[in-house]
């Protein structure tokens, strides 16, 4: 018997009990915590620990006779490998239909049943949309079920780890001058008070971190300020040292225990007009608040405001970039080295020596997301991950795929290379090329400062397209300073434009266009680049101009390349750019390294 697979039946049939004991129909089981989080801490990978799928984004539905993972086309390879046997259907989700379970749910169910999902990690617009559609059906949402603590009996307690203050120099941007900013965007909204739940707007606007989520440096807390000078951070016992609730307070932070966020909403007066993001708070937390009580629902400041790095910031991101390019030229020197002598290498010995040699640079705090490596059909699957159960050996011809990152106080990285093994075929050659220029194409844009990000999604497939070729996953996300290595608002990509997603001076974003073909191999090439003010011949005539600053200092792969399908200005931005990498890196390294980075940033 497979053990894995028997388990996992039990627990599905867990659920199901618990949905005939509340008199509910289905389960709606998403990937979320109580902050709405992309990476969970374990307490709240239900939908993991129910389905024995690992890929980081996913929805889990559970019928009375049925159950479903819903993916998109990053995760549908790894999928069908972890639900095999468990009777779990996987549900292949179209590029930008992320709500595509609904439909599934509304066939799935007959008028006047029940949908059941936990409220606390339901959000709030989600819960409008999912409203809508079950009352159109004559459906019921259900969100005072939590089938997950009905079902696992041993779930894990909330981290608790200890929360630290980030510093200067690396935080440029003091406490009180963020909190200042906040208020006075609560002003303009005409609020009286405002809360906030995603953990990495909470970390930013109090210049602290944690170590409750993998691979990100935040924690668990909620956040109530007034316009005045009054806030509460909600957070659980013991998680702040002493010294450190003395500078806190001396900045009007007060604290409170984790689990008092939704009594606090609860005490608002009546005449409160509560600023809260849809998008980021949950319904459960929503429903807390007084119901006479005016609300306004806008996105959170600080997010708008920590997508735009400061100068100061900037400064310390190249630098961050810097050291972790210097790793990188450390690692793959070794491991070019270590290839040509014969070794063993493997996908987990590239993670194993490459997160080695990050951990020696000055400023670094850990990594940034798993590392990826993938070899050949391994590369195909955009999230995949090695694990010492099934992991490739790197021997033969192909390509690998290394995409990996890193957190430093200054920054935080986020960068994804190919590389040759052995001989690579015309067809490689052609996919690799093509990447590259799409990567090229959206890094020397120009566009109006307010472009909707979305907009720009089509510069990066274009080159692609022309060949008949595109990939399932965005093009680039947002990335945080010392922070998440995802974050929001902006996202070029195939999503619908909204209003907050005009890209502004001093964002980061990915470049990573691909091409993925299923049991043969992967192509993505990486770099995070800056929104910065260009000026043009116009003189503003017709608007500020943006460009895209090319932060992510590592050399790309010429050996991989079909000159035959690059014009002359794309060779020269190639040219340009590894011209820029070799001085930038050259002081931080030295023999091998130093000698790797010359070889592999010579004009083609």
């Amino acid at each position: 018997m497979d053990t894995r697979t028997s388990t996992i039946t039990l627990r599905i049939e867990r659920v199901r009990d618990a949905l005939r004991a509340a008199g509910a129909h289905a389960a709606l089981v998403p990937s979320a915590d109580p902050h709405l989080s992309e990476y969970l801490p374990e307490r709240w990978q239900g939908r993991q620990w129910l389905s024995g799928f690992t890929g980081s984004m996913g929805t889990l539905v559970v019928t009375l006779d049925r159950a479903a993972i819903f993916a998109d086309s990053r995760y549908w390879t790894q999928a069908e490998v972890e639900l095999a046997g468990t009777g779990i259907e996987l549900v292949k989700v179209p590029t930008g239909a992320a709500s595509y379970y609904i439909d599934w749910i509304v066939d799935q169910l007959q008028s006047a049943q029940a949908l059941a999902v936990d409220g606390q990690v339901l959000g709030l617009a989600l819960a409008q949309q999912l409203r809508t559609a079950l009352g159109r059906a004559g459906l019921q949402l259900r969100s005072d079920i939590d089938v997950i603590q009905a079902a696992w009996d041993e779930r894990p307690s909330l981290p608790g780890d200890a929360i630290y203050e980030h510093l200067p120099p690396a935080a440029v941007v003091s406490r009180a001058e963020k909190l200042s900013g906040v208020r006075a965007a609560m002003a303009r909204h005409g609020a009286s008070h405002h809360f906030i739940s995603t953990v990495d707007d909470i970390a930013w606007l109090l210049n602290l971190r944690g170590a409750d989520v993998d691979y990100n440096p935040v924690f668990l807390a909620h956040v109530l300020m007034d316009a005045q000078q009054g806030l509460t951070l909600f957070v659980g016992a013991g998680k702040i040292p002493a010294e450190l609730q003395t500078r806190l307070a001396q900045d009007g932070v007060k604290l409170a225990d984790y689990g008092q966020a939704a009594a606090a909403l609860a005490a608002l007066p009546a005449d409160a007009a509560l600023l809260l993001d849809p998008r980021r708070v949950t319904l459960g937390l929503r429903e807390a608040a007084p119901a006479g009580i005016k609300v306004i629902e806008a996105i959170n400041p600080s997010t708008l405001a920590k997508s735009r790095k400061t100068a100061g910031e900037a400064a310390h991101v190249r630098e961050a970039m810097a050291q972790d390019g210097a790793a990188m030229c450390e690692f793959y020197a070794w491991f070019e080295a270590a290839m040509a002598r014969g070794e063993r290498v493997t996908e987990i010995t590239v993670d194993e020596k490459l997160s080695a040699a990050r951990a020696k640079r000055p400023g670094f705090m850990g990594l940034s997301f798993p590392t990826i490596a993938g070899f050949n059909a391994n590369g195909a699957m955009p999230h995949y991950r090695a694990t010492p159960e099934s992991h490739a050996v790197i021997d033969g011809n192909g390509l690998l795929l290394i995409d990996s990152g890193g957190q430093y106080l200054g920054g935080t990285t986020d960068i994804t290379r190919v590389w040759p093994i052995g001989q690579v075929s015309a067809a490689q050659k052609r996919d690799y090329t093509l990447v590259l220029k799409g990567t090229m194409n959206l890094s020397r844009a120009v566009f109006p400062r307010g472009t909707l990000s979305p907009m720009l999604d089509s510069l990066a497939r274009g080159p692609l397209w022309e060949h008949g070729i595109d990939f399932g996953h965005g093009t680039g996300h947002g990335v945080g300073y010392f922070m998440n290595v995802h974050e929001g608002p902006q996202s070029i990509s195939k999503t619908v434009a909204e209003p907050q997603m005009a890209m502004e001076p001093g964002m980061i974003t990915s470049i990573e266009p691909g091409v993925y073909r299923p049991g043969q191999w992967g192509v993505r090439i990486e770099n995070l680049v800056l929104n910065i003010a260009l000026e043009t011949p116009e003189k503003g005539q017709f608007g500020e101009m943006l460009a895209f600053e090319t932060l992510t200092l590592c050399p790309i792969d010429t050996r991989c390349l079909d000159l035959a399908l690059m014009r002359a200005d794309e060779i020269a931005w190639l040219n340009g750019y590894h011209a820029q990498v070799r001085e930038r890196l050259t002081p931080l390294v030295s023999g091998e390294a130093l000698a790797w980075l010359q070889a592999r940033t010579e004009a083609v």
